[in-house]
């Protein structure tokens, strides 16, 4: 996850994350009528609306938000606004969004320049209108491959022949060129009628009362009407800077060459109608007034979408079908017999479906899971799905509803009138089989994937900005590290001293004014990772559809925000590694081991695998990998399914922040009595010891103080927008009097609230940490029972997780506990495939029977060697073994490129030796002709082996990891003379002592809950070392912290209830001592 696409911390896409876009908006103009630059108006000048306005969403030329238009528009006084980006309507359901909450009318429409340079602004009358607007856009947008649109005449045309103009439900303004050309408003007419009129477009310029009469005139000769408007690109003058800057930005050109493009004035803003007045004729401003009110159009009203029901056979409807697939899932789940309970709790969960028309949506889901389990690609429901018991009787959902507490209203609710949400997961690798596959069933004009948009952070922001001010690509560099990771609290004053600039030259000041205003402003659309939206009738009658970047798929103009706002349905194919992972370890275990491995039957009490998650030996499994969860696990011990579901849980903002931690762990510890003020909160509390960890624990609490399960997500919405500005008074008002009502003590009703406000920063659902828990267990069984394959297949499924190959590779061939080591190959091109591969081993005679395999590293690992080249050579030896190395790059037709790296590799030992040898070889495979007949051939050359340094530096450049010495092992000596200790010595140490140790950088992470901390992993030969790296020292030793790829620690070591960890007092950079060795750090926010 980035540290920029996180809301305290937390990925925005994560379930309950955070509250809807349209109340943060709501909440945010509700809050400040914000004065705008020209002070009170008076009532007295004339009305007026808006018709030709860019948001941010006419990316880089729009300089200013919906929000931010729409709250000026409100200060003016304006009658209406019209959002009117170019060829998009990317931005307008935030622009309806802003509408609602100042009340100033939305007019939807767009701007086109036409292949033949026409250009013109069309509006939206009625529904038909805003149907033919997103068909244009999408001709438009889908007739060039990637970004842009081309949108000619005849393309207009062939939407609008057959259609009489007084009912196309559109208008159209002519904005006019410089030089008036009547052909085009002639062209407009034959197509619009009298619907087509002329826009006025003045900005106080020399020539503006010339322009004014000869527009006049030539409306007069067309017989079009002519309205005032505004071309206005941003709220207020005072964004002219930025609106600049996106000009030269847009045009790949300095500020100080882009003369032509730049506006001449800063009159292209939101005027006060007291401005307008004086410039525009009143009969001007009448007309896009009543222009303005004859559009009738709403957003949220008007549109029209059906989900699809076609997977209804004959003789059944959409009600009756999902019964009976349900019953028939529930035969499959429970073949002794449901039990009535979870029956009660099929029956009223079918009844809410169907009560609110979502059978086809859970039909199509079911359709998806189905076609994708046929194919063995795994996968599994996430989020709060898996509080359907449905969804688990339709085998999207793995969580048993009679094993665990089901709360519905927080997956549905009749009265929270949104969609559902089921996020369903796919092996990464196989995931575009099934997007591939919707695509197919429905057609690409009724299937498309959910926009996303990149909008601009820090690092960028500082690079567009300072490119357009001029400033050289060293300097650019340079500056965008001042805003890149670990930067933490420090001051940009001091980034910008450490990184040579001075702060208070004026340059750089104005570039960072600018940079500052350009972040968080959209860049451009992208594509969700997986968000379908499909519909009844082709979804360019509803959103405009445009190509993705990616080949093969197409998306609509609208993000999952959008989609929520305006009640679309959105199916989550997401893409998950370690599915990928698991897949490929149990094909290896069946290849390898002759046992075939049923996830399903997998026992979830295995001792062993429970004592090495205790241990927290989870380098490389599913969710418990990271520093913050490898602490904790020796201190919550977990020892059964359900505590690997507390323990997905704990480690996350809600909890830390909601005080509930440790008074867990205390209670779990037994150094805290575990107590209940009642039965009923015993009942809901039970198996988490009384402190609640789960949003539906929350929820379960208020609704038994009294609430109804809609009011108890009404809650749960609360706790999410609390920290943005949402109030919790009322809440905590009604729990309070509802829970004295229940005898319960204030002291507990307090605590209980306070907890319940931890949530505000995000609280896991419990149905989502018990899907991903199923995920954990299976990943450690396999890493401790399977070590070869789980270690190969992890390598295989790269990149992905906390650690890189080479932590996973020293992670396999040391082996902790009872997990045994494996032996792990070098890269051989005559053996290696393109993947890693298993060799030796025995078939499965019982558990932990010594049988396994040695690991052989693949081509895949090599860097700069292409998978075709990878795979010439599988085939190419496939015929018959390698001679020497002419033989195999002759036959394997390898070009210099792949021939140096498998030399620079090792990958060449068993055919020509050591790597000088190899190189040697390499460098003759293009031999020289002789300069005359008959001269003798070359002689033999025999090169001295490279030192056991230079092998290892080969190692780390071309395949990130080595497999002989460690790189600290070759120092060590040099350590110890600077009284330098190894990971193991370091163990051995008291708690509380001082140590100096050093290691590689293997990984940084400096989580948002945090408060500045930064944790820092090293390795050396015997293991890794966890470092604490508090804000104060991060501050004053930021350039170690950043840049050391070898890092010493002098601090404390400290070993408490399991965990153990270097206290960070000095940090200092060694890396001059690794010479040419890059070894790679991971990391994360």
């Amino acid at each position: 996850m980035s540290w920029d696409d996180a809301v305290d911390g937390v990925d925005r896409d994560t379930p309950g994350g955070r509250p809807p876009r349209a109340w943060e908006v709501a909440q945010r103009l509700r809050r400040h009528a914000a004065a705008n630059d020209d002070g009170p108006q008076e009532d007295a000048w004339p009305a007026y609306a808006e018709l030709h306005c860019l948001s941010d969403f006419s990316f880089l030329r729009g300089a200013a938000s919906a929000e931010e238009l729409f709250e000026r528009a409100r200060d003016l006084g304006y009658e209406a606004l019209a959002i009117t980006d170019e060829c998009s309507l990317a931005g307008i359901v935030r622009g309806w969004e802003a509408s609602r909450a100042t009340e100033v009318p939305l007019v939807v429409g767009s701007e086109f320049t036409l292949a033949c340079g026409l250009k013109c602004v069309l509006l939206v009358e009625i529904t038909a209108g805003y149907t033919r607007l997103c068909e244009l856009i999408t001709t438009a947008r889908r007739a060039v491959d990637k970004k842009g649109y081309r949108l000619a005449r005849q393309d207009v045309e062939r939407l609008l022949f057959d259609v009489d103009p007084a009912v196309c439900g559109l208008f159209a303004l002519w904005l006019p060129a410089r030089e008036i050309d009547e052909t085009q408003g002639r062209w407009l007419q034959s197509v619009f009628g009298d619907r087509a009129h002329m826009a006025v477009e003045l900005h106080r310029e020399q020539d503006d009362a010339a322009r004014l009469a000869r527009l006049l005139e030539s409306a007069e000769r067309l017989a079009m009407v002519p309205v005032a408007a505004g071309d206005v690109h941003m709220d207020v003058r005072r964004r002219r800077a930025l609106q600049d800057t996106m000009t030269a930005i847009r045009h790949v050109a300095p500020l100080a060459e882009c003369g032509e493009h730049l506006f001449r004035n800063g009159e292209r803003h939101l005027r006060t109608r007291r401005a307008l007045g004086n410039i525009y004729p009143r009969a001007l401003i009448d007309a896009a007034v009543a222009l303005a009110r004859r559009c009738r159009f709403d957003l949220k009203r008007d549109i029209h979408y059906r989900y699809p029901a076609e997977l209804v056979p004959a003789g059944h409807t959409p009600t009756t079908w999902l019964r009976e697939l349900t019953e028939r899932g529930m035969r499959e789940r429970w073949p002794e017999g449901v039990p009535s309970s979870v029956v009660a709790q099929i029956d009223s969960e079918l009844a809410l479906i169907e009560k609110l028309k979502y059978e086809a949506f859970f039909l199509t889901v079911e359709d998806i899971v189905r076609f994708a389990k046929a194919r063995n690609i795994l996968c599994q429901g996430r989020g709060s799905s898996a509080n359907s018991a449905v969804c688990f009787a339709l085998g999207i959902t793995v969580v048993n509803p009679a094993e665990s507490r089901l709360l519905m209203a927080r997956f549905l609710s009749e009265e929270r009138d949104e969609p559902p949400d089921i996020d369903v997961d796919f092996e990464h690798e196989r995931r575009e089989e099934v997007l591939q596959y919707i695509y197919a069933k429905y057609g690409r004009r009724r299937a498309a994937l959910a926009a996303t948009v990149i909008r601009y952070r820090g690092k960028s922001a500082v690079r567009d900005v300072a490119k357009a001010f001029g400033l050289p690509p060293d300097q650019i560099a340079l500056l965008a590290d001042c805003y890149g990771w670990g930067n933490g609290e420090a001051p940009m004053e001091q980034r910008l001293r450490e990184a040579g600039f001075d702060p208070e030259n004026p340059l750089i000041r104005r570039v960072l004014a600018v940079t500052d205003q350009l972040r968080d402003h959209p860049r451009h659309l992208s594509q969700h990772v997986g968000g379908f939206v499909i519909g009844d009738a082709p979804l360019s009658t509803v959103v405009p559809v445009e190509n993705a970047s990616m080949d093969e798929r197409t998306i609509i103009q609208w993000d999952k925000d959008d989609l929520e706002t305006m009640g679309l349905l959105k199916v989550d194919c997401l893409a998950l590694g370690m599915l990928t992972c698991i897949r490929k370890a149990v094909d290896l275990i069946d290849k390898h081991r002759g046992f075939r491995l049923d996830l399903a039957r997998l026992p979830n009490d295995d001792e062993a695998t429970f004592q090495m998650i205790q241990a927290a030996d989870t380098v490389g499994v599913f969710q418990i990998e990271s520093r913050a969860q490898m602490s904790m696990l020796p201190r919550l011990k977990p020892k059964e399914y359900y505590d690997l579901v507390v323990e997905v849980a704990i480690v996350r903002p809600g909890p830390i922040q909601g005080g509930m931690v440790h008074p867990y762990l205390r209670r779990r510890q037994g150094k805290d009595p575990v107590t209940y003020p009642s039965e009923g909160v015993k009942e809901i509390l039970g198996k988490t010891l009384g402190i609640p960890l789960f949003q539906e624990q929350v929820m379960e609490l208020v609704i038994h103080a009294g609430y109804t399960p809609s009011q108890a997500d009404g809650l749960r919405r609360s706790m999410a927008a609390w920290k943005r500005g949402g109030d919790m008074e009322p809440h905590r008002l009604r729990i309070r009097e509802l829970m004295l009502k229940k005898n319960y003590s204030p002291e507990f009703i307090d605590q209980i609230f306070e907890q319940i406000k931890g949530f505000g920063s995000y609280g896991f659902p419990q149905s989502h940490a018990a899907s991903f828990a199923k995920l954990v267990y299976i990943s450690c069984w396999l890493k401790r029972h399977e070590p070869a394959a789980f270690a190969c297949a992890l390598l295989n499924a790269q990149p992905m997780g906390f650690y890189s190959p080479s932590q996973i590779v020293q992670d396999a061939r040391r082996g902790q506990g009872g997990r045994v080591s494996i032996d792990v190959l070098p890269v051989d091109v005559a053996v290696s495939d393109w993947d890693n591969t298993l060799e030796g081993g025995h078939v499965r005679r019982g558990v932990d029977d010594g049988g396994q395999p040695s690991l052989r590293l693949g081509f895949r690992q090599v860097g700069g060697l292409s998978e075709d080249a990878g795979k010439a050579i599988m085939a190419a030896r496939a015929q018959r073994p390698f001679a020497d190395v002419r033989d195999l790059c002759q036959r394997a037709r390898l070009d210099e490129k792949a021939r140096t790296a498998l030399a620079e590799a090792g990958a060449l030992q068993s055919l020509a030796g050591h790597r000088h040898a190899a190189r040697w070889a390499v460098a003759g495979i293009e031999r020289q002709r002789p300069l005359l007949p008959g001269s003798p051939d070359e002689e033999a050359i025999v090169l001295p082996a490279p030192t056991v340094g230079e092998d290892v530096t080969s190692d780390y450049r071309m395949t990130g990891l080595t497999l002989g010495a460690h790189p600290l092992s070759l120092l060590r000596e040099r350590l110890q003379r600077q009284r330098v200790v190894d990971s193991r010595q370091l163990r051995g140490l008291p708690h509380g002592r001082g140590a100096f140790a050093a290691g590689i950088v293997t990984g940084r992470q400096r989580p948002a809950t945090a408060k500045g901390t930064i944790f820092v992993t090293l390795e050396d030969e015997h293991g890794m070392v966890n470092v604490v790296v508090w804000s104060h020292v991060a501050l004053r030793d930021r350039k170690a912290l950043l840049g050391a790829r070898l890092m010493a620690v002098r601090g404390r070591w400290e070993q408490v209830d399991g965990v153990s960890h270097l206290i960070a007092r000095r940090l200092e950079d060694f890396s001059h001592l690794l010479g040419e060795i890059q070894p790679g750090s991971r990391d994360f926010h």
